[in-house]
């Protein structure tokens, strides 16, 4: 049996939970989900410039854990950018 989902710390939680290409409809898009860890993954990491040892803490979280969520989110953001994908940021 898998261990349980831990709840991880999500200081800011995002205005705007969906990202699309301008002008292309969205039924033509193929969407991307990020998570919203991997989204205060790319915030602390990347706006509030974090060490990825703080960015664990505060997330409440272990540094290989931090840096798992934070290669995932930084793979899907750069295959939508690059592809031309939607990304949706789920709450779950």
């Amino acid at each position: 049996m898998a261990r349980p989902h831990l709840k991880r710390k999500i200081k800011l939680h995002p205005n705007t939970t969906f990202y699309k290409p301008q002008g292309v409809p969205i039924r033509d898009l193929k969407i991307i989900e990020i998570s919203l860890e991997e989204w205060e993954a790319l915030r602390l990491k990347n706006l509030e410039e974090l060490d990825q040892t703080t960015a664990a803490k505060k997330m409440h979280t272990s540094q290989s854990t931090f840096q798992r969520i934070l290669h995932s989110s930084q793979k899907k953001i750069a295959s939508a950018i690059i592809n031309g994908w939607a990304i949706k940021i789920i709450k779950y």
